[in-house]
């Protein structure tokens, strides 16, 4: 027969261990994807701008889509979609739809932050580029850093806006609205300093930012390491672009 004791010390024992494998599948247990647009409205983001275009109806939402239409009235300065929430590591993953005839530049900005103060309002961090415009469409999926002081090409590395034809890949990574196999997926992933931008398939930036990310002036920023998405509407362009299935999964 067990004794009382025996039963008591092998049932504490017990509970031990499955409090133990608890916490340990819990730790080990992988974040799951989150959507960050319910395919009804804009809830969960904000539009930012500079006062000029504040009222205007670039974005909204259309067939389950978030559409950005400038087509015929431009914007007077930069207009974005923000995320509500903010994040540090994480993948990101969405679809997005371009048009040939749109001849705007748009972009996904990640760790970023709004700043009403700076000159009517300035959206610093850095961008993956989407740039529809056949001719140099091969820029997708590079990034482009909107933080003053910064304002230039971090990868690749370069001194300004100006961008090397050298880092064009098939041609065949972009698709078109017109097309039969229309949308495009982007993979964003950033662990720390590091970066991974991924158009269909493609790799196209796999970096370690360590010197720029966490620099002076994103640290003045907040910027760079942790902040929010956003949606880019160039300043002055024509644009028309579709986005949807935007999922996150914290890392």
């Amino acid at each position: 027969m067990i004794s009382l004791r025996h039963a008591l010390a092998t049932g504490l024992l017990l509970g031990i261990a499955l409090s133990v494998a608890a916490c340990v599948s819990s730790r080990s247990a992988p974040a799951q994807r989150v959507s960050l647009f319910n395919g009804v409205d804009l809830s969960g983001w904000n539009v930012r701008c500079q006062p000029q275009d504040q009222g205007q109806t670039f974005w909204r939402v259309d067939q389950g889509t978030i559409l950005c239409d400038s087509i015929g009235r431009r914007p007077k300065g930069y207009v974005w979609l923000v995320s509500d929430r903010e994040f540090a590591d994480f993948e990101l993953t969405l679809q997005f739809q371009a048009y040939r005839h749109s001849p705007g530049n748009s972009g996904v900005q990640f760790r970023s932050r709004f700043d009403p103060t700076a000159d009517g309002g300035w959206l610093d961090g850095p961008q993956v580029d989407i740039h529809p415009p056949t001719a140099m469409s091969w820029r997708t999926g590079l990034i482009y850093d909107e933080t003053r002081g910064e304002q230039r090409w971090i990868f690749p590395g370069l001194k300004d806006w100006n961008m090397d034809p050298g880092f064009e890949p098939p041609s065949h990574v972009f698709r078109y609205g017109e097309d039969g196999e229309s949308w495009n997926t982007l993979t964003v992933v950033c662990q720390g300093t590091r970066v991974k931008t991924v158009v269909n398939g493609v790799v196209r930036t796999e970096w370690d930012g360590a010197g720029v990310l966490n620099n002076a002036f994103h640290r003045q920023r907040n910027v760079g390491l942790t902040g929010h998405f956003a949606l880019q509407l160039h300043a002055g362009d024509e644009l028309r672009i579709r986005f949807k299935d935007i999922l996150v999964r914290e890392l």
